[in-house]
């Protein structure tokens, strides 16, 4: 793979170990970014560290300080970091297998490619995949990344592994605590059969082709036109919500006698005609005004949830 890897170290399943590396699965895409400029010079400021009492700080200068009380700092460093010598900062230790299906889809978390490193893996990775294969199970392990400890989720994936970090247990909010406040209610069975052919009318395959970032799309349009000279095109405001009709059951039989909702026409949004040459002819200009990352970077910007979608269903 051409990207760099996250992690290397080495995949142990009992007595038998390879080396793997592991790579990101899901990326940003065309995430549009935006830089922090001056309003009146419109050049690109740069973010500075200032000490409240000394000014300007350099980044050498800079230590990491944990904070034990108000104003009382234990400072840390690299080389102390370094010398915490826990297995998992370069093996990952099968530990356990489990059922997939008993793991709450609300402590799956990042997605990577699990790749064996170099010829001499190519055999025990493939032993351990096959045989993770064929028992249906999935493996259970630690590494640490991101200076912490993750327990991790190992599955077959077609020739590869797939491996996705898992919340721990304390970063898992209750879901009592956030239904605690939902009434309870007497439903009319006849609402619920309406609504269950409703959702019967507009049952098909999930296809992520279908599902587009309308918003992003529409800020790239914005900076291309604006790049481009041209005037920004204004898009009318969504039409009144009728989250507030009062009759219910009247709002479920138009709702059963409305056509089923095309995802991908619902998706597609009015372009100009032009679009695509000026697009490509102004593509030059807005990749550096969108470009992101370093300093000066917009965080308020939008992109892609860097959470996922949950991909199971909970054990």
């Amino acid at each position: 793979m051409a990207a760099r890897p996250t992690w290397e170290g080495h995949l142990r399943l009992s007595l038998v170990t390879c080396p793997v590396r592991l790579f990101k699965a899901v990326g940003e895409g065309d995430a549009v970014h935006f830089n922090l400029l001056h309003k009146e010079t419109l050049n690109r400021v740069k973010q500075m560290w200032k000490d409240p009492a000394d000014g300007i700080v350099e980044r050498k200068d800079l230590v990491r300080g944990f904070q034990v009380e108000r104003d009382r700092y234990v400072v840390v460093e690299d080389e102390e970091l370094k010398a915490l010598k826990l297995e998992s900062t370069k093996v990952i230790d099968i530990e356990r297998f489990v059922d997939g299906r008993e793991i709450d889809r609300l402590y799956w978390d990042e997605p990577y490619f699990l790749v064996p490193d170099g010829k001499p893996a190519q055999d025990p990775y493939a032993v351990i995949r096959e045989a993770m294969a064929t028992e249906g199970q999935v493996a259970l392990g630690r590494l640490v990344m991101s200076n912490r400890e993750r327990i991790v989720a190992i599955e077959p994936r077609g020739r590869g592994l797939l491996l996705s970090t898992l919340h721990s247990q304390d970063e898992v909010r209750s879901e009592e605590d956030a239904f605690d406040d939902i009434a309870e209610v007497k439903i009319d069975r006849r609402m619920v059969e309406i609504a269950k052919q409703i959702i019967s009318q507009a049952k098909g395959p999930f296809d992520p082709a279908e599902f587009h970032d309308r918003y992003k799309e529409a800020v790239r349009d914005l900076v291309e036109a604006k790049a481009g000279g041209e005037a920004p095109v204004h898009r009318p405001a969504p039409g009144p919500s009728e989250s507030n009709v009062i009759d219910l059951m009247e709002a479920l039989r138009r709702s059963l006698k409305a056509p089923p909702r095309d995802v991908e026409a619902n998706a597609r949004r009015p372009r100009r005609q032009d679009a695509a040459p000026k697009r490509a002819a102004a593509e030059k200009q807005p990749s550096k005004a969108a470009k992101g990352g370093g300093r000066g970077e917009d965080r308020s910007s939008p992109r892609k949830e860097s959470s996922r979608a949950p991909r199971r269903a909970a054990g």
